[in-house]
């Protein structure tokens, strides 16, 4: 289908491997993720701030490229999450960028590159009691590890004691 990532096994053709975490907040610099209230994968029922984590190794062959990145939150029918702007209008919830990493002097021919990148997101208005996931490409390929499942908590019903 056109627009979707295709979804491959990514150390069959030496792409990159990332691994992802949801946190509270996130920050990356000088090379290093700096993680806040990371590794959850429940939340709410009222929105809060969160923050995805990403560490990628980006194959040595794909260095000084610009590669490009984008991260999709879906249902769990794997349905595009919509919810409402400013302008009143529904739109999915996306993020999108692009990264590009040198070869540093010094360096063995055929090192990975490391890159952390830190997406801060705002209070998202997500249903009580619900399924989500997180689901990264990158140059329009994913993978199945390239995914961060999370749920809602469920309203607590009045009276209820816990």
């Amino acid at each position: 289908m056109e627009g979707e990532a295709l979804l491959y096994d990514a150390w069959q053709d030496g792409f990159m491997k990332v691994t992802m975490m949801l946190a509270d907040a996130a920050q990356a610099a000088e090379g290093k993720l700096y993680i806040l209230g990371g590794g959850w994968s429940v939340t709410g029922p009222a929105p809060t701030p969160s923050a995805i984590a990403l560490y990628i190794q980006v194959p040595w062959d794909r260095t000084n490229v610009e590669h490009t990145f984008r991260l999709d939150l879906v249902d769990s029918d794997g349905n595009a999450v919509e919810l409402e702007t400013d302008e009143g209008d529904e739109e999915p919830v996306t993020f999108e960028g692009a990264f590009e990493v040198g070869r540093p002097p010094g360096v063995k021919a055929g090192t990975a590159i490391d890159i952390p990148l830190a997406i801060n997101i705002g209070p998202l208005l997500l249903p009580p009691g619900g399924r989500y996931e997180w689901r990264l490409s990158i140059n329009q390929e994913s993978h199945q590890d390239w995914r961060l499942p999370f749920s809602t908590r469920s309203v607590p019903q009045a009276g209820a004691q816990g």
